[in-house]
């Protein structure tokens, strides 16, 4: 039975039949799928190499939120959700290691083919995956769940969708999914969707549903009750089908999670030394430090554990919204990063213990170099010279200040660059051409557990900076759910902005910084940019045929961003810190993502 979804889309889909069924002979079914080369784990692998295949099961934690939540659908536009729901609760055709960058491995589906040319490929279903409610997972519900998100999830399902020229059933337990565009990557994406079912949410509002409408899931644990806006308890599901399969063993081994909500960071760190939480991440150095020596610590009830990693320190900040005049001019946006005196500020707030973020993949090997783009990058880059960001091709690096107050070689640079872009200060007031004075909002959650990047207080400082340039500058602090509306349509000036990147980077990228993506609404293109260049380095990134030609148009992309000027970068975590209850274990070998989302709790335990 062959099921074709996308017919309206084939006339713009561009790509022979010739490529798009090459190499069908050449496949052959596989447990694991690698961008490049072959996965690292054997067909009979037994567990994870970061996890405790002997963990034991037991226990309750409870971890803490800022904000609140009004939907528990982690898959639509609409509301604000638990940020971990999805983790605990679904799953996909595929499952990631994060000990290797690109390569998954076989979770709903026992197996995959796909050929040299990746225009196709093909999952075949292990017969014992069921739904939480005890029904099996089908051909039927992966088809209808790609539809499903590609029509009415949330926005950064859509890309996908575009680029799927059909999906048919190919047997029993088999399903077969054929691109329309030449794009390495697809393969592994479809393999990381989620499954929802189709007996769910056929003919229903999907979009639109209400709180209590929580999507059926085939994951380890079960949303089994919640207080709006307070509070989710998960449990861990005693019939989950896959707890022995190799991808899972060890894992989810907590009876019981809750996630409980607070107004903001300081009550919830209250209520993590009064012991109402079980573990919290910390993100400044200085706080780990001065604040963590509470009486649970003392007597080792708490314990503070790092966890560095290799994974690459993305982008931390406050973004620029270019589709804003005069935020569309790279010299507006460049005084602005001059006039943000990062060394006076880090150490104000973190006591000097972080190291700045250079560009948008340092600390790992897809970072750009320093100085004039190596051969293989200008090559990628040279096409593109006349438009690239000043900078791109000889070599862009982050002003750095004295450390004083004052910051006065950063001001002067500023003040001289909005002077090149038409500004001029008169009587304390800096107006622009048009006469009108320069003033800019920078848009904050409140309370926002975010605290990573000390958001209000940097914002405070550097509004000093901004006075003495003329510009007046105001701090917004509105709550996380009017954040989210108002990035939602690009209802700012400057905002915090935090994009995590990975070892593996790929469609994902469209989406956040991809022309297409710019004014969709509820698009990760927070900043608006629209560059020829960048998408096509993206396209060259999505099409490599080799790490080496991977890893260099990804530095050309980091070069191109970073240049731009887009967001005014803090401080880098280049370690994780979790201080938890000495009753919560994790294994000694740490993967090469180091703590994450699939780290805290998936692969701990609870042991007195």
């Amino acid at each position: 039975m062959g099921i074709d979804i996308f017919q309206k889309l084939r006339g713009v889909a561009g790509v022979s039949s010739l490529i798009l069924f090459a190499g069908f002979v050449t496949a052959e079914p596989q447990h694991g799928l690698s961008m490049y080369g072959e996965p690292a784990l054997p067909p009979d692998f037994v567990s994870l190499p970061y996890v405790n295949p002997q963990a034991p099961k037991g226990g309750s934690i409870t971890l803490g939120n800022t904000g609140g939540f009004d939907s528990l659908n982690p898959f639509v536009r609409k509301g604000t959700v638990p940020w971990q729901l999805s983790f605990f609760t679904h799953e996909s055709l595929m499952g990631r290691s994060w000990d290797e960058p690109f390569t998954l491995y076989g979770l709903l589906a026992e197996s995959v083919e796909v050929p040299d040319s990746r225009a196709w490929v093909e999952f075949t279903l292990k017969e014992a995956a069921i739904f939480s409610d005890g029904s099996p997972v089908t051909v039927d519900d992966v088809i209808f769940s790609f539809e499903l998100l590609g029509t009415e999830g949330h926005p950064k399902y859509h890309g996908l969708y575009r680029q799927i020229e059909s999906i048919e059933a190919v047997g029993p337990r088999t399903v077969r999914f054929t691109f329309n565009t030449e794009n390495r990557e697809l393969a592994l994406l479809a393999g990381m969707r989620p499954i929802l079912s189709r007996a769910q949410w056929e003919g229903r509002d999907f979009a639109n549903a209400p709180l209590s409408e929580i999507p059926l899931g085939s994951g380890p644990y079960t949303v089994t009750g919640y207080d709006a806006a307070r509070r989710v308890t998960l449990t861990r599901n005693p019939d989950y089908w896959g707890a022995d399969i190799p991808f899972r063993r060890g894992t989810n081994n907590f009876d019981e999670v809750k996630l409980d909500f607070y107004g903001d960071a300081n009550v919830m760190f209250e209520a993590f030394k009064a012991g109402e939480i079980s573990a919290g991440r910390e993100f400044n150095a200085e706080t780990w430090e001065t604040q963590y020596n509470f009486p649970a610590v003392q007597r080792g009830e708490v314990v503070k554990s790092t966890f560095p990693h290799q994974k690459p320190s993305g982008m931390t900040g406050f973004v620029i919204n270019t589709r804003r005049a005069p935020f569309d001019d790279w010299r507006v946006r460049d005084a602005l990063i001059h006039a943000f005196n990062f060394e006076y500020i880090n150490e104000t707030l973190t006591g000097g213990a972080l190291p700045r973020i250079t560009s948008y993949f340092s600390n790992s090997t897809l970072a750009m170099t320093p100085g004039p783009a190596p051969v293989e990058v200008a090559t990628l880059l040279e096409p593109f010279a006349d438009i690239l960001p000043e900078g791109t091709l000889a070599g862009y690096t982050l002003p750095v200040s004295d450390g004083s107050a004052r910051n006065r070689k950063g001001i002067r640079r500023a003040m001289a660059q909005l002077q090149a872009a038409g500004f001029s200060a008169a009587d304390g007031t800096m107006r622009g051409p048009d006469g009108k004075p320069l003033t800019l909002s920078i848009l904050v959650s409140k309370g926002s557990a975010q605290d990573f990047s000390q958001s209000q207080k940097a914002a405070d400082l550097y509004i000093g900076a901004l006075e003495r340039l003329g510009i007046a500058a105001t701090i917004e602090l509105v709550d996380s759910a009017q954040v989210v509306q108002r990035l939602e349509n690009f209802d700012f000036d400057l905002t915090t902005f935090r994009r995590a990147l990975s070892l593996s980077p790929g469609n994902e990228q469209r989406f956040y910084w991809g022309s297409a993506a710019a004014d969709q609404p509820a698009s990760r293109n927070v900043m608006g940019v629209k560059s020829p260049a960048i998408d096509a380095m993206i396209d060259t990134m999505l099409n490599a045929r080799s790490a080496e030609d991977f890893n260099a148009a990804t530095r050309a992309l980091d070069r191109v961003l970073t240049a731009g000027r887009y967001v005014i970068p803090v401080w880098q975590f280049n370690e994780g810190r979790i201080a938890h209850r000495a009753t919560m274990k994790y294994p000694e070998r740490l993967p090469l993502y180091g703590d994450g989302p699939n780290f805290m709790p998936e692969v701990w335990w609870y042991e007195e």
